[in-house]
């Protein structure tokens, strides 16, 4: 076949008149639901051999042929909210068109660009499925036996691009204007411009080193929060990187006649790619050849837990809908398959859904929120006390005393402001925090991907959560065998089958273990049977062990006696599965006493397997339990029936009926008039066996978390894709609904919203559990929104996407915090629009990716990343509390006091600096690694609209109660240090103003300048000491140090108090010592009394904040405690 494309204009055309019997004769040859026995294939195309075939025969298949194109007809009239990928897609396209303002572009396979598609609604006009395989071969330029050449891949892999799904990209020159330009920054890029031109122009002739200095020391400053900030975001993608694995890694591919493993991401349209069972697929791809029982798990895409046949032949005229294409991201559960690529990253069905995750805008935090909402509210006191400051110099200091201040000491004043209402050090403090606890996460299989995002779980008071594969195994087992007139466990059927051996149990392990694609792993025979790896869906792997369970060896033994010579696999369409199989030879005595006849050839035992609403109607028999032999099927036996059915139904079960008969066909086996005999004629009379109940378990931690989540006052509510019957049912075992009763419904919400005003239904019934399903969502108003985000439990069943991302949206309005947990493509767009978005990390690259945290390990960790998230927001109040007394408060009184009292400035703005980024800095990094004071899941979460980080009790703590005692303490021993060294009593200094110059006390304006440069010294070096007594004091909010001491006490040691304590005070020594910075930054050594004179004032402070608590703990409704943080 020639490889090259070929002119769209000379492709014939499928549904032309003059080549419809050439289409249909092609369409007769290529069975899409009936499955052949290797030995009945042609051993080199593998296909049916259709030779020899018979008038008669040929009708039969136009007919079903006809029949089929009937079908897919039909099949593409369902409704678009019962077809779920044609519905997700769509909705796609919509939440995408409304966000960009655009319009699609359709274009179909005969485009210039046959594989490109420009939006979800153009799937729906895609060729690719209904092309005979042999013309969409051609018209992608490949050969089906040959595949591409590689210098052909590599010429449309730089054309197209890797076949890579979409991500959001990165503005990174406006992530790095943010990083030196955001938050404090800003105003600190002002502080540097004046340091600057300070130094010159406005210091020529004279310029003094230490304006220069200061410039520098500031742009240290910024590049280390910028770091920082970079640093955050680094460990994000790196963390990224680590975990973005869903796509296998490597594909098998045909490249000139050869079969190569590729990489994924280098496969390109046209591809031929070989894929079975356990393989991911990598691309969109048309199916040219399968093994016959090729299945896929489509739930990633979807949420359905139920497998999807794969075929050759479309069966449906929707791309989406038909079972020929194999989508990117789904599993192969059984079979292999060949097929041609004909979609590819962006492009492909996964693709197009991923972009309506990167479509969703990020969302600020909470964190992020408070931060700049604190950030906000220091730019603008720091704006005004500058502003204060200026016009004050200008309209009277100017004036009244010239001499005293000139403009380059004004600005230095005003910048001194800045320096000191800024708490330079809180950001890095505040990243170093998440980091801190971040690593902790870490240490319980807690992956964080965003280290703002930590805190955000302490505030959150709703999780919606999938169902399959978060809350339960996503591991099929049989919990209940039943026949119409007994029910019974699967122990208490095994028990019953080796005491009794009773006829109706015998044929429903036989029908179980025979009419089953599954097998076991030879390297796990060894082990009992209900752990041994299965190679199959989960549903024949439950079958499977269920049998083997029961007696050892007995499935390979009915195989053995029961050969297979037919099949016609499950598909979602049909919901059964049929086998045909050789009957046994010998007759047993049982078999003889219930008069079962002797299977003789060339008659076949027919077993089928499916839903039971499917085949109960095709059943005219049953098998009886009580009376151990067939009986007819009345109507008081379909009561029976449905009674049954409804009990399983409500333990979340999933019921699997099998039926038999013996089936004698007239045509000749291995032909095609054989297959059309048994698919037309096998489901009739059938005999019913017996149903199976099979069960996905919850997760043996999803109980203890809920309950775990529902103490911590947050509600968990179940969003899954399941019916919504099931998912209630799973939703009781789990503590999810705590009653017996049945949930409310749509109708309950439409009766209420006629009788009553959302604000009576919240009051009288927030308590009850309600039940909803996708579809209905439709129907609801803002007001029946209302009353629902009122219940305190809910289920959605049969949820979209979409639909999902609605409900996440709509409780997000409410102002509740939500947190989204999954693992499929489904999950991916509520998980991004969340709050916070929690993935499992076997989920899918899209879940994955819109996840804000990912869990490792077990599901409980979600638990422990609660209390982290409420722990780190009390760590970082504290952090926040004890670095605003000192570097901010006690920093700025000391401008205040020079510009308005006239004393000589008590502290320089270097070492405003160095408190802020360094000695406080180290101090409440100790706080970090602070263990709760309580157990933080008995409090309800975080009001993120009332209580707030930084809050007017943290104000009145930092700044009016240890600050007002930080500031006097410290401005004390600068006066004492004048008293005792100068001479020069307190009186004198205040008012000085212009009168501290050269003769003030007899003293030279150098001796004056060295005093003040030690007095400074003086001032620093006590609010270093009076910190320690403050970081004692903010490690517990109402607990007295002696319940609660870093040293004793093992459950709240902290060893990094001591650690930071000693590294504080070795950069107090080093600024004050080091000549090289006394002379730049203008410090001095200290007189030694001053290095020892704070150390009872820090416990002064320490006792007095004791005094505090003790009062609140005394009179916890008093007005202390009603101020108190």
């Amino acid at each position: 076949m020639d490889n090259k494309p070929s002119d769209p204009e000379k492709i014939p055309n499928p549904n032309s008149e003059q080549d419809q019997d050439d289409t249909d004769l092609e369409a007769q040859n290529r069975t899409g639901r009936i499955t052949f026995l290797p030995d009945e294939r042609d051993p080199v195309t593998r296909r049916p051999q259709t030779r020899g075939r018979s008038s008669r025969s040929r009708r039969r298949s136009q007919s079903r042929n006809s029949i089929s194109r009937t079908r897919s007809h039909s099949v593409s009239e369902v409704p678009i909210e019962f077809r779920r990928l044609s519905y997700q897609l769509s909705e796609s396209q919509r939440v995408r068109l409304e966000d960009d303002h655009e319009k699609p572009r359709v274009q179909t396979a005969n485009s210039s660009k046959d594989t490109k598609i420009d939006s979800a609604g153009s799937f729906e006009n895609l060729e690719f499925h209904s092309l005979p395989p042999e013309i969409l071969c051609k018209q992608l330029g490949v050969s089906d036996a040959d595949g591409l050449s590689p210098s052909e891949a590599s010429e449309r892999l730089a054309r197209d691009g890797p076949n890579a799904l979409p991500h959001r990209r990165e503005n990174y020159l406006l992530k790095l204007l943010t990083y030196i330009f955001g938050g404090f920054c800003s105003v600190l890029w002002i502080g540097v411009i004046i340091f600057f031109i300070c130094w010159r122009p406005l210091g020529d002739p004279d310029p003094q080193p230490y304006n220069l200095g200061l410039g520098i020391l500031v742009l240290i400053v910024i590049f280390l929060q910028a770091a920082f900030s970079a640093f955050q975001d680094w460990s994000t993608a790196r963390t990224m990187k680590a975990i973005l694995d869903l796509l296998p890694a490597e594909a098998l591919a045909i490249r000139s006649g050869q079969s190569v493993r590729v990489p994924s991401s280098d496969l390109v349209v046209g591809d031929i790619i070989k894929i079975s069972i356990g393989n991911k697929v990598p691309a969109d791809m048309r199916l040219l050849t399968t093994s016959g029982d090729v299945r896929f798990d489509r739930s990633m895409l979807t949420g359905e837990s139920e497998e999807v046949e794969g075929v050759t032949n479309m069966t449906d005229e929707n791309f989406l809908e038909t079972r020929n294409i194999a989508m990117m991201g789904t599993l192969v559960t059984n079979g292999s398959a060949t097929g041609v690529v004909v979609l590819t990253g962006k492009d492909s069905v996964m693709g197009h859904i991923a972009l309506t995750t990167t479509s969703v805008k990020s969302q600020p935090t909470l964190i992020q929120r408070e931060i700049s909402r604190f950030v906000k509210i220091i730019v603008c006191l720091t704006v005004f006390l500058a502003a204060l400051l200026l016009f004050t110099w200008a309209g009277w200091l100017r004036k009244d005393h010239p001499a005293f201040m000139n403009v380059v000491a004004m600005l230095d004043d005003v910048m001194g402001c800045v320096v000191a209402f800024i708490p330079e050090g809180m950001p890095v403090g505040v990243a170093l925090t998440l980091m801190m606890i971040a690593r902790r996460m870490k240490d319980n299989n807690i992956l964080p991907k965003g280290l703002s995002t930590v805190e955000t779980l302490g505030c959150v008071n709703v999780i919606c959560s999938d169902k399959t594969g978060t809350l339960t195994e996503n591991r099929m087992t049989v919990v209940t065998a039943a026949f119409v007139d007994e029910r019974m466990s699967a122990a208490d059927a095994a028990a019953a089958y080796k005491e009794t051996n009773a006829a109706p149990i015998r044929e429903l392990l036989k029908a179980a273990a025979i009419c089953n694609d599954g097998t076991f792993e030879a390297s796990t025979m060894s082990m009992p049977a209900m752990e041994r790896l299965v190679q199959g869906n989960a549903t024949d792997g439950a079958s499977l062990k269920f049998v083997e369970s029961v007696e050892d060896g007995s499935c390979q033994r009915l195989r053995d006696v029961n050969p297979r010579v037919f099949a016609i696999p499950f598909n979602s369409s049909n919901k059964w599965m049929l086998t045909l199989h050789k009957p046994e030879t010998v007759k047993t005595e049982t078999e003889q006493e219930n008069q079962i006849e002797q299977i003789d050839r060339p008659s076949f035992l027919l077993i089928v397997k499916g839903a039971s609403d499917i085949l109960l109607p095709h059943c005219t028999q049953y098998w009886s339990y009580k009376q151990n032999s067939i009986q007819k099927l009345d109507e008081n036996a379909e009561a029976q029936l449905a009674t049954l059915q409804e009990q399983m139904s409500r333990n979340a079960e999933r019921v699997i009926m099998l039926c038999q008969r013996t089936i004698t066909p007239v045509e000749t086996q291995g032909s095609n008039a054989f297959s059309d005999e048994i698919r037309e004629e096998g489901l009739s009379d059938l005999t019913l066996i017996g149903l199976l109940g099979i069960v996905d378990p919850p997760r043996k931690e999803t109980a203890s978390t809920v309950a775990s989540c529902r103490r911590a006052g947050i509600r968990f509510l179940m969003v899954t894709g399941d019916l919504g019957l099931t998912g209630a049912a799973i939703a009781r075992d789990v503590g999810i609904f705590s009653g017996t009763a049945d949930p409310d419904t749509i109708d309950t919400i439409i009766s209420r919203r006629e009788s009553s005003s959302s604000s009576d239904v919240n009051s009288d019934w927030s308590q009850t559990s309600l039940l909803l399903e996708g579809p209905s969502l439709s129907q609801l108003t803002d007001a029946d929104w209302d009353v629902i985000c009122g219940y305190q439990e809910i289920v959605f069943g049969r949820t979209m996407p979409e639909q999902k991302l609605r409900i996440v949206n709509e409780f997000r309005t409410r102002n509740y915090v939500v947190a989204v947990t999954g693992d499929g493509v489904n999950d991916a767009p509520a998980m991004r629009a969340a709050d916070v978005g929690i993935a499992v990390v076997s989920g899918s690259d899209v879940a994955l990716e819109a996840a804000d945290l990912v869990l490792m390990d077990k599901f409980d960790s979600i638990v422990e990343a609660i209390r982290l998230g409420r722990l780190v927001f009390q760590n970082l109040q504290k952090v926040i509390s004890y670095l605003l007394p000192a570097g901010s408060w006690s920093e700025i009184w000391p401008v205040l006091m020079n510009v308005y009292f006239g004393v000589p400035l008590p502290l320089s703005s270097f070492l405003m600096i160095i408190i802020c980024v360094f000695t406080d800095l180290f101090l409440s990094l100790s706080l970090i690694m602070e263990q709760e004071e309580f157990d933080l899941l008995d409090l309800p979460p975080r009001n993120h609209r009332k209580d707030h980080l930084i809050n007017i009790k943290v104000y009145i703590q930092s700044y009016l109660f240890i600050g007002v005692m930080e500031t006097i303490c410290a401005h004390a021993m600068f006066f004492l240090y004048f008293q005792k060294h100068a001479g020069i009593p307190f009186h004198a200094l205040i008012f000085a103003f212009e009168g501290y110059s050269d003769g003030f006390y007899g003293y030279t304006a150098d001796e004056l300048t060295y005093f003040n440069t030690v007095g400074q010294s003086v001032y620093f070096i006590t609010l270093l000491f009076l910190q320690w007594g403050n970081i004692l004091s903010v490690r517990n909010k109402r607990l007295s140090i002696l319940q609660a001491d870093p040293i004793v006490r093992k459950e709240r040691r902290n060893p990094w108090l001591l650690a930071s304590a000693v590294i504080s005070l070795a950069i107090a020594v080093f600024v004050t010592e080091e000549p090289g910075l006394q002379r730049i930054f203008q410090t001095a050594s200290a007189p030694i009394e001053f290095w020892l004179y704070p150390i009872p004032l820090a416990v002064g402070i320490l006792l007095m904040d004791e005094i505090r608590k003790l009062v609140v703990r005394m009179w916890p409704r008093g007005w202390i405690a009603r101020i108190a943080w």
